[in-house]
């Protein structure tokens, strides 16, 4: 309950915000048909949500691959390189999976325990792209000021890892993931593997992540890496930023319906009743109870 609670404070002040906006000024996407996944689609999500959750664990833990079943689940993996300290940088960590062929990138998420990542949360001005890691994007390309600032932290050491795996393994695939403002930072990690490493083949999957950017963020990403983000009954984490401070998601959103059926939603901020926004058309609506999970199983927040 003490965890809620902390989450619950932190986003306060967007819950006060979300309520005074007029939402009529923003056009909302046409709903489109949604399609239920098979039980076999299902798990083969399983994989990344191990993923996601073991981002939750110490440098320590992930570089040796010793953290529970969250590592167990995927002991194929093979470590590379493993950084941050929980606070002012988030965890993250680098390794191969020899099954999927692809470097994995994991970050952590947002610890109620850790005061400085609720702080991060709690800001929504947008920012360009840092010229120094993004040469060459537009500054029209822009991100949640703090999502870019946790994104920052870390990125070269990211990138440095990244690079050794591909040529290590002679591979061309990297894969990300994080949960809440772990999957803020993939997404913008996304962009910035992108542009460090042309031609790299990117499929990014997150599990309750916020609005990270503007449409021309969404629009820069969409089109460099296979997305998909995993949102989990009511949870109204997804919905913030709210789209009248002109935040746009992402595509590729599955969304879990109380049935724990999970639902493919195309397009980016869909609006059909089986959807996010269907669900939780604002924070009243929704349950923090809902953002750490389970996602089939797997359960997100402090190793």
């Amino acid at each position: 309950m003490a965890t809620l609670a902390s989450l619950l404070l932190l986003f306060a002040q967007l819950a006060i915000v979300s309520f005074a906006a007029p939402v009529a000024n923003h056009t909302l996407e046409a709903r489109q048909s949604v399609s239920t996944l098979t039980s076999a689609q299902v798990t083969g999500y399983k994989t990344y949500s191990w993923y996601a959750s073991a981002a939750y664990c110490s440098p320590a833990q992930t570089l040796a691959w010793n953290c529970g079943t969250r590592c167990s689940s995927n002991s194929r993996f093979v470590p590379i390189a493993s950084g941050g300290n929980g606070a002012s940088i988030q965890y993250w960590y680098v390794g191969y999976d020899p099954g999927l062929s692809s470097i994995i990138v994991g970050y952590q998420g947002t610890d109620p325990s850790k005061i400085l990542p609720l702080v991060t949360d709690a800001k929504f001005d947008f920012e360009p792209l840092r010229s120094a890691l993004f040469p060459g994007v537009s500054s029209s390309v822009q991100t949640h000021n703090g999502f870019g600032d946790a994104h920052a932290a870390s990125a070269t050491s990211v990138l440095s890892a990244v690079r050794t795996g591909l040529s290590r393994y002679a591979i061309n695939r990297v894969t990300l993931t994080g949960h809440s403002l772990g999957g803020a930072i993939a997404i913008i990690a996304t962009a910035y593997l992108s542009v460090q490493i042309p031609g790299v083949t990117l499929r990014t999957i997150t599990y309750g992540s916020p609005r990270v950017g503007n449409q021309a963020f969404v629009d820069f990403v969409n089109a460099r890496s296979v997305m998909n983000r995993i949102n989990n009954k009511d949870d109204f984490i997804p919905i913030l930023p709210g789209r009248f401070l002109n935040y746009a998601h992402t595509e590729g959103e599955i969304h879990i319906v109380n049935s724990n059926s999970w639902v493919s939603c195309p397009g980016q901020d869909n609006t059909n009743a089986q959807c996010t926004i269907g669900y939780v058309p604002n924070i009243a609506a929704g349950s923090l109870g809902d953002h750490l999970g389970p996602y089939d199983g797997v359960n997100m927040g402090s190793c």
